[in-house]
């Protein structure tokens, strides 16, 4: 594909040569004269002088890349993106049910769905047209999922939730008998979990994407287009409104409520019934505003100092009083 046409493709400008043929993408770093990519960031300067790539999406404002094929867009990574999808198209599964898998007789499965290797789909499921189902994923009964959905391998979903009263002295299980209802254009990244409801329904809404070994507790409900990273844990009950995000490790206690477009960051611990109200961006545990926390990790830092300096004056102190 040439530089113009992609450009043209893109809705937007390019200077340079608009005759060059691009035939791949790579990273800024190793991309070759023959291919794509993109520049953003602070070190994006010094990238673009490093870089021997063939074309360059970047930002209207970056400055002009001394001579080379660029193309101006107003999200260079998102047009990378987009580009990626043209210049190196997926190829889809086949529809159809892998002859390893086990779909229950009376589950719902919409047009094109690929259900892969060693699936299992119990009873009373439903699964939306064009969704895919990767290698051992197991979806218990009762649950419903959406159209366009991605579930890779080894997620499982509709799993009891961690439901126990203590009885006597011993455990006692406590039936959970709710659903999973999972909207459509969802992403549920490798071994994660999304537990059925006690009672109602676990809910995780349109566009949501989840990324690896997260879990999604009993009663939940995650918003529409809410991003959540790796190894992240939601206990029962918790609310996530629509385009939060995230980060990895992240912990949620029981009932907390996360409003919109809300920000957790990576390793963030947020306490039982805790309100993170929207637009914040929280860090930390317990997690708080994010100037607060760079300010306790700045006086942090000083402690040795301090502590060096206490010891100084308590030389000074002792000789006095001597």
């Amino acid at each position: 594909m040439r530089v113009r046409e992609l450009a043209e493709w893109l809705g937007a400008t390019y200077e340079g040569d608009g005759e060059k043929e691009i035939a791949g993408v790579a990273s800024i770093e190793q991309a070759g004269a023959d291919e794509l990519t993109f520049a953003a960031g602070r070190r994006a300067d010094r990238q673009v002088e490093q870089s021997a790539a063939g074309c360059l999406l970047v930002a209207p404002d970056f400055p002009n890349p001394g001579g080379r094929t660029a193309i101006r867009v107003a999200d260079p990574r998102a047009a990378f993106a987009r580009a990626i999808r043209r210049l190196r198209p997926e190829t889809p599964p086949p529809p159809g049910i892998h002859p390893s898998s086990v779909v229950a007789p009376d589950s719902t499965i919409g047009e094109d769905v690929s259900i892969g290797p060693r699936c299992v789909v119990g009873r009373g499921v439903s699964i939306g047209a064009g969704s895919r189902l990767h290698a051992n994923v197991t979806i218990y009964d009762d649950v419903d999922v959406g159209e366009r959905c991605v579930l890779h391998a080894g997620c499982v979903l509709g799993a009891d939730g961690f439901g126990f009263s203590m009885v006597e002295g011993r455990w006692e299980k406590f039936p959970q008998i709710g659903r999973v209802s999972i909207g459509n254009d969802v992403e549920i990244g490798a071994n994660s979990c999304v537990d059925r409801a006690t009672l109602g329904v676990t809910w995780i809404g349109e566009g949501s994407k989840l990324d690896n070994m997260v879990h999604i507790a009993h009663n939940c409900r995650i918003g529409r287009h809410v991003a959540i990273a790796a190894q992240t844990g939601f206990a029962g009950g918790c609310v996530v409104e629509d385009y939060a995000v995230i980060g990895g490790q992240v912990g949620v206690g029981d009932k907390v409520r996360i409003e919109s477009r809300a920000v957790l960051g990576s390793g963030a611990g947020v306490l039982t019934s805790k309100i993170v109200r929207a637009g914040q961006v929280m860090w930390g545990t317990p997690a708080r505003p994010l100037k607060e926390y760079l300010e306790q990790l700045a006086n942090l830092a000083r402690l040795p100092e301090l502590r060096k300096q206490v010891a100084d004056i308590k030389k000074r102190l002792d000789k006095l009083e001597g």
